[in-house]
């Protein structure tokens, strides 16, 4: 199922991600380019809720650019597998090699703004991230490791501590939205 198809398909889980979907479809029906950063608007990008087993922890990393704890996630880059690009982009972000995918398709679907920033000595204006976030399970015993040109920590936080450790308020929302809808799942 192309990713179009996915996004149709999903079921959103409140008023967020129902505005979020269908501004994610309208934008897919009139940018061609919404799968690269050749669109300065508005472009894709997958990100992961990783879990350990017993659902009390979440993983995370010091982003360096926003200096702030963040889920893993990055660029689709012209990837329309948007589950390929957040397993890849997991895996490289903090060193697990052992990832299970535990939510049937998209968990989630937001639009984030990003405020303009220099990137590898480049400006990058403000624009908008569409994302997709999956729900994986990991191992908390297995072995971290930082990626030193994109964060600078990578550890497991109790998950009700989640928002207290963020100091992104655009993203306190969505990680307590996260991980409301894993209690429902549960």
């Amino acid at each position: 199922m192309d990713l179009q198809e996915q996004i149709k398909n999903f079921n959103p889980f409140n008023e967020q991600e129902r505005v979020d979907k269908e501004m994610m479809l309208e934008y897919m029906n009139t940018f061609k380019d919404v799968l690269t950063r050749e669109n300065k608007m508005c472009h894709f990008t997958a990100s992961s809720w990783i879990v350990n087993k017993e659902r009390t922890k979440v993983l995370m990393i010091y982003h360096n650019i926003y200096q702030f704890w963040a889920w893993t996630g990055g660029h689709s880059d012209g990837d329309d597998n948007l589950l390929h690009v957040a397993l890849k982009e997991a895996k490289e972000e903090s060193g697990l090699e052992h990832l299970k995918v535990l939510s049937d398709g998209i968990y989630s679907l937001e639009i984030v703004t990003v405020d303009c920033h220099i990137k590898k000595g480049k400006f990058v204006p403000s624009h908008l991230h569409l994302d997709c976030c999956y729900l994986l399970e990991a191992n908390e015993n297995e072995p971290l490791r930082i990626k030193e040109d994109e964060n600078s920590g990578v550890k497991w936080i109790d998950i009700d501590k989640v928002t207290e450790v963020t100091n992104e308020p655009k993203m306190v929302p969505i990680y307590q939205k996260l991980n409301d809808k894993l209690l429902e799942l549960e």
